[in-house]
């Protein structure tokens, strides 16, 4: 970004603008439209900000033409295979993979913040007992910021530090809480000599009454999908925590923030999707009649967890993912579970039948781990609580991004108004019932 950049001209009626374009590290060109309001006097229409690019970056890129995800510019696959949870944390938050000692002090501060106030536990008895776990993280995620004072003042970088490092830790703590609230049990509190994603599995499914030793596979089943979900560059959710964040809001209010989008069915409700559509299947009989639908353009009916809105080519996710699913599946085993029975068989028909392999519908990162996670006994209900808890990192490494950069501005979308203009206030003894009215309670 250089007086030296290339421009665009855009000419608007008697008016030539000249505006810059700048060369990212990778990915397309980027036309710099900040002035063009100002000197133009119009602004530029994209539903969905699918072309528009809100900020710069430094830590995720995407290129879905050729399946490539990258975290500070290592692939998502190298990361995975050879990397865990807690240093992909450490590579997002700081922009380098740490040493052996940082590594190892990094995750040692993790460790010190996963217990919760004890006052929080009152929160959870608050929601009724079958509150869906998504809308007990938004409450106390967003609470967080009462019960830790000292870790809210964005303009001290201690601060925003300290938050960090308390929101990554105490996530799974809350979601387990939240899913052992919804079940009726009692809370299981952190064990500190375990692993991050062990930590959790425990909290999620060890009892009072008896011990639980978690297995391996499904420690690194569950470690993959907090890896492989960490961060997608400018998404929703991510938009969302950036927006709440250009106000100047604490970090535990922007990340509520982020939950409460992500908790959408068209973004952090994929993969319970998938699940419930191979439940609706039902058995591997029937899986004929359910390909047949998805290739009819007129049936309404669309296979989940295929496919993907940004990877054009192939999930670069789900090929990791495959593999820890076939690990857990062997292990949990497939015969007497039918759903896992129709999600093997579908994944077979979808990567060698030739109408899924032309148009690209490869099984994506959802579909992989919903079936784990089913596999490994957490209801539906939970799934997008994990993928919040994997993004929390994404989130915080974006927001502490943003708050950083001198550009920082509070945002403010525009918009195209399409609404009357110039009324005049008629009292209401002159009124008439507005047909909008009418129709309403009509139609209720």
């Amino acid at each position: 970004m250089t007086d030296k950049s290339p421009t665009a001209k855009l000419t608007i009626g008697d008016k030539t603008l000249d505006l810059p374009i700048y060369s990212p590290s990778a990915g397309p060109d980027v036309l710099d439209i900040t002035a063009l309001y100002k000197n133009g006097g119009v602004f530029t229409y994209d539903p969905g900000f699918t072309s528009t690019a809100a900020c710069d970056s430094t830590i995720t890129f995407i290129d879905g033409g050729l399946g490539k995800l990258q975290y500070r510019g290592y692939s998502i696959e190298q990361l995975a295979e050879k990397s865990h949870y807690l240093e992909a944390c450490y590579l997002l938050l700081y922009g380098d993979l740490p040493a052996k000692e940082q590594l190892q002090e990094f995750e040692d501060r993790i460790t010190s913040h996963t217990m919760l106030h004890d006052q929080m536990n009152h929160l959870f008895r608050g929601f009724r007992r079958d509150a869906h776990p998504m809308a007990i993280m938004c409450g106390v995620v967003g609470a967080l910021s009462a019960f830790y004072h000292d870790s809210t003042d964005i303009t001290d970088m201690d601060q925003r530090e300290l938050a960090s490092i308390r929101m990554i830790a105490k996530i799974p703590t809350i979601a387990a809480y939240a899913y052992k609230y919804s079940i009726g049990q009692p809370f299981v509190y952190p064990q500190n000599d375990l692993d991050y994603a062990s930590n959790f599995l425990r909290m999620c499914f060890a009892n009072p009454a008896e011990e639980y030793v978690v297995n391996p596979v499904l420690a690194k089943a569950m470690d993959r999908i907090f890896t492989l979900h960490a961060d997608h560059e400018q998404n929703a959710s991510t938009s969302t925590v950036r927006l709440a964040g250009s106000s100047g809001a604490n970090p535990f209010a922007c990340i509520a923030a982020g939950i409460a989008c992500l908790w959408g069915p068209a973004h952090g409700g994929a993969n319970e999707a998938a699940l419930n559509m191979l439940r609706e299947i039902g058995s591997v009989d029937r899986i004929p009649e359910y390909i047949a639908r998805a290739k009819d353009k007129s049936d309404p009916f669309r296979l989940m967890g295929f496919g993907h809105r940004v990877y054009k080519n192939f999930d670069p996710r789900a090929k990791v993912m495959k593999e820890s699913a076939d690990e857990v599946l062997e292990l949990m085993g497939v015969e007497d579970n039918k759903t896992l029975q129709v999600a093997k068989e579908l994944e077979r028909i979808a990567l060698s039948d030739p109408y899924f392999i032309e148009k690209k519908l490869y099984p994506n990162v959802d579909f992989y781990s919903g079936i784990i996670l089913d596999a490994m006994g957490f209801p539906t209900s939970m799934f997008t609580p994990i993928f919040a808890m994997s993004r929390t990192v994404g989130w915080i490494s974006q927001w502490k991004e943003m708050i950083a950069d001198p550009k920082l501005k509070i945002g403010r979308p525009r918009q195209l108004y399409q609404g009357a203009v110039d009324r005049e206030y008629v009292d209401i003894e002159k009124r008439l019932p507005t047909e909008k009215y009418l129709k309403f309670n009509k139609d209720a």
